[in-house]
């Protein structure tokens, strides 16, 4: 069974960063696909960033595209989202994922273990 728990979620001004980490255990890391996902209140959980399971491809949604960056520590066995230029927009829960495919990044149901979610508030 899979474990994924984020952390580095918190309050940030708008135009700031924030790194949020989500650490894997359970399985061998480097068979897994990892994405990330976020939701705001009243809003469906939304893709935001994933990385296939040998880190050679990214993927991200056309609202984060240049200001998030996807990365993966395989001797870590952590998958990081680096968020710079945040905007009020962003603030949602942000819920780390692992799936076994590498298809179908951009949708949840290519997904099997899911995070229990880190809060990111941006303020303006």
């Amino acid at each position: 069974q899979v474990q994924l728990v984020e952390s580095g979620g918190g309050l940030v001004q708008a135009g700031g960063s924030l790194r949020l980490l989500c650490a894997f255990s359970g399985r061998t890391f480097d068979n897994y696909a990892m994405g990330w996902f976020r939701q705001a209140p009243g809003k469906e959980r939304e893709f935001v960033a994933a990385i296939t399971k040998s880190a050679i491809s990214t993927y991200y949604a056309d609202s984060v595209r240049g200001r998030f960056t996807v990365s993966r520590d395989s001797a870590k066995t952590q998958v990081s989202l680096q968020m710079n230029s945040l905007k009020p927009e962003d603030a949602a829960v942000y819920y780390c994922a692992a799936g076994g495919s590498n298809c179908g990044l951009g949708g949840s149901a290519s997904y099997d273990y899911w995070g229990q979610g880190t809060q990111v508030t941006v303020s303006s």
